[in-house]
């Protein structure tokens, strides 16, 4: 008997041959650790734009559109459309989302890059119908309507694939949830007296910092070109997602590359 070692087959995907694809973790290269800094910088420009420029909608802060909403109905105001349908386009979303990962894993393929080349596009959609616009925006406009819920969508499938296609990575979107993480462990690295919980606590802090600052700077950015230019500055959220793809790709490489090889052994 002879054992000859198989070299790993896979495609930028992650597809791996007769096993499930492998995920990329976070923490496993350069490109995967910047990728919640930079899906973090577009869920804040993509969310800053959105709130100044339809209406106060809000794209990745969904639950927010639902304090808008009561706050309308309280005042005696028209309910948006926009606001009254975002959350369910997000439950939507979210569901064929899961739908896709699934259809994937039974190919044996990583989702994380199909998850991010969808948001390219979704994003893509939303610059180009803003930028169709032009200056005299009517956030109440059917078309308006549907660039809104293109950026929903866009957002309700990085909230998914930092769940399911990029192992432990912080929340890009939800930075309540970060805030309250980063705080927590801060304060275990500083009272706790256990060594293995100060280095757990210490390995999530440096995972949640860069997404907390990636959502701050993308915030500060895409509002500052969206009381320049308005919805063309939703250019800055799809180059950045543009970054990201190319980074899912690169992480989605590695994990090929660093697969342990698949030995198999035939008969002389």
């Amino acid at each position: 008997m002879t054992t000859e070692r198989m070299p790993p087959t896979g495609s930028p995907l992650g597809a791996k041959s007769g096993r499930q694809a492998e995920l990329p973790s976070v923490d496993q290269s350069a490109s995967t650790k910047l990728l919640p800094f930079v899906l973090s910088a577009i869920a804040g420009s993509v969310d800053i734009i959105g709130f100044l420029g339809l209406d106060q909608l809000f794209t990745a802060h969904i639950t927010g559109n639902i304090v808008i909403l009561a706050a309308r109905l309280v005042a005696d105001e028209p309910a948006p459309v926009a606001h009254m349908i975002s959350v369910p386009v997000f439950i939507a979303v979210l569901i064929i989302a899961k739908s896709l990962v699934a259809a994937l894993e039974r190919l044996r393929i990583a989702s994380l890059v199909p998850l991010l080349l969808l948001q390219v596009l979704l994003l893509f959609g939303f610059l180009a119908m803003g930028t169709a616009a032009g200056t005299q925006i009517d956030p109440k406009a059917a078309t308006m309507i549907f660039a809104g819920m293109l950026g929903v969508s866009a957002m309700a499938l990085q909230n998914a694939l930092v769940r399911v296609a990029l192992l432990g990575a912080p929340s890009t979107a939800v930075m309540t949830t970060n805030i309250t993480v980063f705080t927590m462990d801060v304060g275990e690295m500083l009272l706790a007296r256990d060594p293995s919980r100060i280095a757990n606590a210490r390995k999530r802090a440096g995972r949640t910092w860069p997404a907390i600052l990636g959502f701050l700077l993308g915030c500060i950015l895409g509002g500052a070109g969206a009381a320049v230019i308005g919805l063309r500055s939703l250019v800055l959220p799809t180059g950045l997602a543009l970054l990201a793809l190319v980074l899912g790709i690169a992480g989605a490489r590695h994990t090929v590359q660093s697969s342990p090889s698949i030995s198999e052994e035939r008969p002389a």
